[in-house]
């Protein structure tokens, strides 16, 4: 040996990619609460009656340990290439502290990490008109409360 002492820094276990999906995921990050992770899953899967149609979020659930507490940055951070959906949604520590469970959905494409929330009876609406390019992600943005949550279009 030469006296010079060779220190290697650990490493930070890698986080596994986001799995490709058929639907966009509902990712969990938070698991203190699961009665409030229960009935947001109930809330997401109830259909929604406008007039004579009836409407689904068409969505994945993904519960996996290795992604909990993740921030939204580290998210976008391992959304694989070619991901096939150009957002995601977020059940975090403030979707389930939040007494609207407002879930936090994420741009993948356009403004890549813009991000806002949305009360689940309407994550059915967002997924429906942006898996078809219906609307932009933008548009529901934009159409937040003063509290920067999406409770849905107002009424003409």
């Amino acid at each position: 040996m030469n006296g010079c002492l060779s220190l290697t820094a650990p490493k930070t276990p890698k986080v596994k990619q986001l799995p490709k999906t058929t639907n966009p995921v509902v990712i969990r990050t938070d698991f203190e609460n699961q009665p409030a992770r229960e009935a947001i899953c109930e809330l997401l899967r109830a259909p929604v009656r406008e007039g004579s149609e009836t409407f689904y979020a068409y969505v994945e659930f993904l519960e996996d340990n290795d992604y909990r507490n993740l921030t939204k940055e580290e998210l976008l951070a391992i959304v694989p290439r070619n991901y096939g959906h150009s957002f995601l949604f977020v059940v975090d520590r403030a979707a389930i502290t939040n007494p609207d469970f407002a879930i936090l959905a994420v741009d993948l494409v356009e403004s890549r990490g813009r991000s806002f929330r949305a009360i689940p009876s309407q994550i059915q609406s967002i997924e429906n008109n942006l898996s078809i390019a219906n609307m932009d992600f933008e548009e529901f943005a934009e159409a937040v409360d003063r509290d920067e949550i999406f409770r849905g279009f107002p009424r003409a």
